[in-house]
């Protein structure tokens, strides 16, 4: 569990860290706005960025998301099955689905990037625009870290096939709803008078 954990961890250092994208992103379009609208004199680099700053955003979450349960499943049937048969399943998917898209990402993004890379691709949106080759390494950049959540999403499978429960997820918490119930329970029969307890 310590070695999954640590995957968890390194995946969801690296979602908060390429959350902050979310900031600059907000300041780069409300800028471009005012720039445009009230001064009357658009940026020539705001497309560029905020674009880049999306992308960005939305490929280094992957790892994070998949580390905290978070993507969108179509579970409608399986929910209901037994933990073992939904850990057989699910390794079954990460096996033939999942690694290989993940594997084709991380081959054909490293040579998009280094291509992009040696041929000092800059953008053509705009006049004299950025290097795009840093925006295209966040491909196998995000490839790597997914690889890397899969190991700790596999882990888990073959945990749950073999002790027959699903192990814990780093963002786990018990449920809250619970105990209240239970306190609200005492608290009433605290206050309810001992002839009435009855």
């Amino acid at each position: 569990m310590r070695f999954i954990f640590f995957i968890d961890h390194i995946s969801t250092w690296m979602g908060k860290v390429f959350a902050w994208a979310i900031l600059l992103l907000t300041f780069v379009v409300s800028y471009e706005v005012f720039m445009r609208y009230v001064v009357g004199a658009p940026t020539t680099w705001a497309y560029d960025t905020s674009y880049m700053l999306y992308g960005t955003l939305f490929m280094m979450a992957g790892a994070y998301a998949l580390a905290h349960n978070a993507h969108v499943r179509a579970d409608v049937v399986s929910r209901y099955f037994p933990p073992r048969v939904q850990a057989g399943l699910d390794l079954g998917l990460y096996m033939i689905f999942f690694y290989p898209g993940i594997l084709a990402l991380l081959f054909y993004g490293w040579d998009f990037f280094a291509l992009s890379f040696r041929q000092n691709e800059h953008s053509s949106y705009t006049p004299g625009g950025p290097p795009i080759y840093p925006y295209k390494f966040v491909i196998p950049a995000c490839a790597a870290l997914l690889a890397l959540q899969g190991v700790a999403e596999v882990s888990r499978c073959i945990l749950c096939l073999k002790h027959g429960k699903w192990p814990r997820r780093l963002g786990d918490v018990e449920e809250v709803a619970i105990p209240i119930n239970k306190q609200d329970e005492i608290l009433s029969a605290q206050q309810t008078p001992p002839e009435d307890r009855q």
